[in-house]
């Protein structure tokens, strides 16, 4: 089963994740980290669901891990 980084359901809190933070989005350079909150509502977002990472990172999951 490939879990969807851009649907809210395949990502839950304790996933290992890569993200892309606001700042990177124009590289597209991508962070490792374990999600702690979701901050998307939405079930379905075209750029990635936002998280916050347990560093406190934020940013639009690209990866799951």
């Amino acid at each position: 089963m490939i879990r969807d980084p851009k649907d809210r359901a395949d990502i839950k809190a304790g996933l290992s994740v890569k993200i892309v933070l606001k700042q990177d989005q124009r590289t597209g350079k991508l962070t490792q980290g374990v999600v702690k909150d979701i901050l998307t509502n939405s079930s379905f977002h075209p750029r990635g669901i936002k998280v916050r990472l347990e560093d406190g990172q934020i940013g639009r999951v690209q990866e799951i891990l």
